[in-house]
């Protein structure tokens, strides 16, 4: 039986509701690594907490990233399904997709909460890149516990984030978040590929993470 795989992408098309500071999904964190399961054999569904049309971050499409290969990614993502809405008991494996979008919706997301809890518990994957781990802030699992405490993992460092000069615009840093909810955050090189496995979880740093955090999920439910 084929693996099934869930992208969760965000909703947010803003930084905070400042409307001169359009942000969404980073395109290619959802697109490379869907291209990437449905290569290796996989069903795949794109999600996002309210459903609906996905806003994907201008500055994501301005460097030539939507090309002809993505155009399949684009149009699902002009109408998803609402993540609370799918049997999540389905899936092998999750993949939160970031841009700074997710900072905004995935944090405290009920659905999202409750999946992860559920994948932490089942041992099944978890998997996120740059600022999809959003939704781990101050996460739990059924226990009580922070749902990343112990485990080693990455995301978009607060240098990559000073880096943007958007650290004043985020409400939080995510680095610093994690590390207070008890994950190892191991830190790459700004801008350079960055995979961290540990448990059910496998997570890259940034875009340029996205392609090989998809093929570790694809290692592994292989």
């Amino acid at each position: 039986m084929s693996k099934s795989v869930l992208i969760m992408v965000t909703n947010a098309d803003t930084i905070g509701g400042n409307k001169d500071m359009p942000t969404g999904l980073w395109l290619s964190e959802a697109a490379e690594p869907y291209i990437a399961f449905q290569g290796a054999g996989f069903k795949v569904d794109i999600a996002s907490p309210k459903g609906g049309a996905v806003p994907i971050d201008p500055n994501s499409v301005e460097n030539g990233n939507n090309d002809e290969k993505f155009t399949e990614v684009t149009k699902l993502l002009q109408n998803t399904p609402r993540i609370g809405d799918l049997v999540y008991e389905n899936y092998d494996a999750i993949f939160l997709a970031g841009g700074h979008g997710a900072m905004f919706d995935f944090p405290g997301d009920a659905d999202i909460q409750n999946i992860m809890a559920y994948f932490k518990d089942n041992g099944r994957i978890i998997s996120a890149v740059c600022h999809g781990p959003a939704a781990f802030a101050d996460a739990k699992t059924k226990d009580g516990k922070y749902l990343v405490d112990g485990i080693k993992l990455t995301a978009f460092t607060n240098a990559e984030e000073d880096s943007m000069k958007l650290s004043e615009a985020m409400p939080f840093m995510l680095q610093t978040k994690l590390e207070k909810n008890g994950a190892g955050f191991v830190k790459g090189a700004a801008g350079e590929e960055n995979i961290v496995s540990s448990g059910s979880f496998i997570t890259g740093q940034n875009p340029a993470s996205a392609q090989g955090v998809a093929d570790a999920v694809i290692n592994r439910l292989k």
